[in-house]
């Protein structure tokens, strides 16, 4: 499942480079890439918010390595 995590944490940081993007210059990269909301980008963000709910559960998991 390592794969798993590392994958979900690449895009996580994708996103979050995203969203540094429209706060400093208002530029979404993800729109700009496959368009404003079109079904493609929408399935882009579903899948980064999911991978950043997932890795919620990596709190648990570095509970676990640390005792």
């Amino acid at each position: 499942m390592k794969w798993f995590d590392n994958i979900a944490l690449t895009l996580v940081i994708v996103g979050a480079v995203n969203w540094f993007l429209v706060g400093i210059f208002r530029f979404d990269l993800v729109a700009f890439i496959f368009g404003n909301l079109t079904w493609i980008s929408r399935i882009v963000y579903m899948i980064v918010g999911l991978c950043g709910l997932y890795l919620i559960s990596l709190y648990g998991r570095m509970q676990s390595m640390n005792a």
